[in-house]
């Protein structure tokens, strides 16, 4: 998988997303459909499920096509999957499938390396990327809908001629980055090495699932070129795949450009599907893996049945009985009531060969792993002998119903294309969304009852208890000595002819079809009389409605003594109201298949909504209720303290996250609320008294600081009954002025927080940024993007590709309502901290020195340009940018304005904004990792003082 972006999380919020793991879902996935009038290839569903109106039909070469015509926007999504992953792996080579999958990045004949995500990122494309399954692996594309004939070029250009120039260098180099990856998201990831002895403990060695998806250092390294071949030639044909065209299309001319680029490519060998007989489980077996975290966890697992045989969907009810939310036994009886737990999570992960059924809990700080294991088996054994009630089953159903529902908003991803490849794998009908509803609204109490006590008995299963201490990990050969320069890779490539005959026309590039007229989203605001704005876009695709009420106060308003009190604020409005208990609240909002969250970001708070349309009004009086009249009970207040804290100690466990942390602190200091997490620190959760939370609240939470934002299949007038019915009566109040200081950064030049064995150091290099108002703010975008924003951004090419030295290294701008920090983020592998640093400063300058040139900056600019309808896709995406428009004080044709302001940036624009932003000079340097192996690559630097903090960012030395 390719890495993403660190910035890509809503505007609202400070935290940024992580790269992505090894597995894309495969089996486990939400299932996902189109809007659609009807379904071919699939019997009638029943009135209120959305059917799937798809053509699906098969090449010569067995090549099956499915296609999807969605008007929603004018985009496509182009998703090919190939039926090969772990599961057809060889003896020796577990992660095979994953390294083939990053292989076919690395270039075909038509195509050298770079130049598909270069074409694809400047083309406008979305959601670019790949993922392997334990049965699967994706390929995956959303392009604007007049691009849709090179999406297509490239994906048959990797089927049809990756073999033509496939060579040492490729895979010496993808062989880097996937070692890279497995450090970061398995070894340098909390509980990483536990998950992995869990899958160990679950199948045998000679299993195909035994191995995480990414398999072992010692297996990548060990993949020979012939390896490489041979996978290629006997899984990669296009018998062995189907490609779903899901979007603005028309049908004919899909076939027509399937056809052309698709149709001459042979057929390959036959494959059969893998024949493994899993040995089940007969006696327990237990584990204690000692990992770098502050708390225990204890995880469960059993074997449970293949995807979509009887029991599974039984399971998919019973995991979110146990740990589906607030409402759920696991959670309501170890964090709620004996509050021994920080989190609870269960789930059925369905795959092909079999299944498997995982409880995860972590223990809250004071508490063992013995005390979890005691208290899950209580839950376990209630569910085994007086199974669930009636109204469980009723509740979970219909909050996996409404995620199945969720998902037909998106086209790319893992959304609708994703998932009916994934339908079609693993049922052989794309349409199987109405059979797979039905399937879930018959299942009862009796029957996830009888599912458990089957598959879930204590003899049948693996604990794994994830503990304090200090990880083995496992063997990790040092890289081999290049070779020296020889005519290897051009014998290689000239002894191997090529699987598909030479087609000359390949060789160009198609031209993009005429540009489709879109109109980016409109909000339409009116005001109450209270002073709050309401605004509204109606989206009638789905039975969906989304609901946000956002306050224009997050982080930034923090008092200095209390750091984090904006966000202890958010969490507790749904723990308790006046005439609603929290698990209340929770067992409410459940019941009807609603989904509701509170939470604040750096500049805003808010709570919001998912409902179905039918249950919309019955969830939007229970978010009115905890926005107006939450109770703040003494005793909640010191539940989530304790929340609070945990999620504190959990938090110093992830390097990235410390390294954010300690960068906030050292830019903007302690004088500014900037220079915090989220969270806060450990002595301010403990000052914070229940006066200050409702403090906060009744100052902050007041209509003229609030908006009302609602997306989905609603009617101006019927929101504008609801507004006035459910928060008109908010009373009157003026919003408070907005004053956060100056920041005081420090006088270092080097951060360094210590994780002593640390196999990566997750770096962030730091200065101060822009306002969200800033008329820079298209530059600054195109500046970025070519920087470190893309893919094929400067830093992430030299980092990742050419060095190998990381997974993934990318930049942002956090805007804020004052100027939020730009970052420069990822992780490195910890002998290379030095050299990467160096090489991130270098481009830097050379941003600095020169203009982009017309190539790049175009590329960069239509990134930007031509992807904008792509973040319209969802009722939430639509939401998100009306939100922001509010906290920013942006007017509502913001993004409609846009397009021609990011047309207008020129080369010159991008250097002034290099210039500003990007001097080596104004750049603090965050290192968090293995004090005695970084710091004396750091010194070598001679960047400036060095100075040393503690995880939370504050300073030591």
């Amino acid at each position: 998988m390719k890495t993403r972006p660190l910035f890509a999380a809503s505007v609202l919020l400070a935290a940024a997303n992580s790269t992505g793991a090894a597995g894309a879902a495969a089996a486990a996935a939400p299932p996902a459909a189109p809007v659609a009038p009807a379904s071919s290839g699939a019997p009638p569903a029943p009135l209120d499920i959305p059917h799937i109106a798809f053509d699906k039909y098969t090449l010569p070469n067995g090549l099956q096509v499915i296609l999807v015509e969605d008007k929603r926007l004018p985009v496509v999504a182009v998703n090919v999957w190939y039926h090969v992953g772990p599961a057809n792996e060889a003896p020796g080579l577990a992660g095979f499938a994953h390294l083939f999958e990053h292989m076919m990045f690395a270039g075909s004949k038509h195509l050298p390396r770079g130049l598909a995500d270069r074409l694809l990122e400047g083309a406008g494309a979305s959601d670019s990327n790949g993922g392997t399954g334990y049965d699967s692996t994706s390929y995956y594309d959303t392009v604007p809908a007049n691009q849709l004939e090179l999406a297509l070029w490239v994906h048959a250009d990797r089927m049809g001629y990756l073999l033509d120039v496939l060579d040492q260098k490729s895979l010496a180099n993808q062989q880097d980055v996937v070692r890279n990856e497995r450090r970061e998201t398995v070894e340098n990831e909390p509980y990483g090495i536990v998950e992995e002895a869990l899958n160990h403990a679950l199948f045998p060695p000679e299993h195909p699932y035994y191995a995480s998806v990414i398999g072992s250092h010692t297996d990548i390294q060990n993949a020979k070129l012939t390896d490489v071949r041979d996978f290629f030639t006997r899984y990669y044909g296009p018998n062995n795949a189907s490609i779903v065209i899901a979007g603005d299309i028309d049908k004919v001319a899909a076939r027509a450009l399937v056809a052309k680029y698709f149709g001459s490519l042979k057929r390959g060998p036959d494959v059969e599907r893998p024949q493994v007989t899993t040995p089940p489980i007969t006696q327990e077996r237990r584990l204690t893996v000692p990992d770098r975290v502050e708390l225990p966890r204890v995880y469960m697992g059993w074997l449970t049945p293949p995807a979509y045989q009887p029991g599974d969907a039984e399971l998919s009810v019973a995991a979110q009985i146990l740990a589906g939310g607030k409402s759920s036994r696991l959670y309501q009886s170890l964090v709620y009531e004996r509050q021994i737990a920080q989190d609870v999570d269960a789930d059925q992960d369905a795959r092909a060969l079999a299944s498997t059924f995982l409880v995860e809990v972590t223990a809250r700080a004071g508490h063992t792993a013995q005390e979890l294991e005691a208290a899950i088996d209580a839950e376990l054994d209630a569910l085994r002998e007086q199974g669930p009630h009636e109204a469980e089953v009723e509740r979970a159903k219909r909050q996996i119903e409404t995620a199945m529902l969720t998902g037909l908003e998106q086209l790319g991803g893992d959304g609708l294309a994703d998932q009916l490849n994934h339908y079609n794998q693993f049922t052989g009908n794309p349409g199987y969304l109405a059979e797979d509803i039905a399937a879930l609204r018959r299942i009862t109490a009796a029957d996830v009852q009888r599912a458990v006590r089957t598959w879930l008995q204590p003899k049948n299963r693996v604990v794994v208890a994830g503990v304090p201490g200090e990880p083995t990990l496992p063997h990790d050969p040092p890289l081999p000595k290049t070779p020296k320069a020889s005519r290897t890779a051009k014998t290689v490539k000239t002894r191997h002819a090529g699987a598909n005959e030479a087609e000359a026309w390949r060789a160009k590039a198609p031209q993009a079809g005429p540009a489709p007229g879109f109109m980016l989203p409109l909000g339409e605001a009116f005001r109450l009389a209270n002073g709050l704005t309401v605004i509204h876009h109606r989206n009638p695709a789905l039975p969906l409605v989304s609901a946000e009420v956002v306050i224009r106060s997050g982080a930034d308003s923090n008092p200095l003594a209390l750091p984090g009190l904006a966000g202890f604020t958010a969490q507790m409005l749904t723990e308790g109201t006046g005439k609603r208990s929290a698990l209340a609240i929770a067992e409410e909002i459940a019941q009807l298949g609603a989904f509701m969250d509170a939470d604040s970001g750096t500049n805003a708070s808010a709570v919001s909504l998912l409902a179905l349309r039918s249950t919309f009004e019955q969830a939007f009086a229970v978010m009115a209720d905890v926005v107006l009249h939450p109770a703040f009970p003494p005793e909640e207040v010191e539940r989530q303290r304790a929340s609070r804290l945990g999620d504190l100690l959990g938090q110093r466990d992830e390097a990235e996250a410390v390294a954010s942390v300690a960068a906030a602190g050292a830019l903007y200091g302690p004088r500014h609320p900037y220079g915090y997490g989220q969270l806060g620190t450990e002595p301010a959760i403990r000052a914070v008294a229940r006066e200050d939370l409702f403090g906060f609240w009744r100052r902050h939470y007041v209509p003229s600081n609030a908006a009302l934002v609602v997306t989905g299949d609603i009617r101006r007038e019927e929101l504008q009954a609801l507004a006035e019915r459910y928060f008109g009566a908010w009373q009157v109040a003026d919003a408070p002025p907005f004053a956060p200081g100056t920041p005081g950064p420090t006088r270092a030049r080097v951060v360094l927080v210590d994780k002593p064995g640390a196999p990566q150091t997750a770096l962030r290099l730091v200065t101060f940024g822009a306002e969200r108002t800033s008329e820079q703010y298209p530059a600054l975008e195109v500046m970025n993007a070519a920087f470190g924003g893309l893919f094929t951004s400067r830093i992430n090419q030299n980092l990742r590709e050419e060095k190998g030295y990381s997974y993934g290294v990318f930049s942002g701008f956090r805007y804020g309502r004052a100027p939020g920090p730009f970052s420069i983020a990822g992780s490195v592998r910890a002998d290379a901290t030095g050299a990467s640093v160096a090489e991130i400063l270098r481009e830097a300058r050379a941003m600095i020195d020169a203009p982009l040139g017309v190539d790049e900056l175009t590329g960069a600019r239509n990134a930007q340009l031509l992807s904008l309808p792509n973040g319209f896709e969802t009722n939430a995406d639509i939401g998100a940018s009306l939100a922001e428009a509010f906290v920013f004080g942006l007017p509502l044709d913001y993004y409609r304005q846009l397009p021609d302001k990011l047309a207008a940036v020129t080369a010159e624009d991008v250097q002034q904004a290099a210039r500003r932003y990007l001097d080596p000079a104004h750049l603090v340097i965050v290192a968090v990792g293995d004090r005695k192996r970084i710091l004396p690559q750091l010194d070598k630097l001679k960047l400036g003082p060095i100075e040393i903090r503690d995880t939370e960012g504050q300073l030591l030395q």
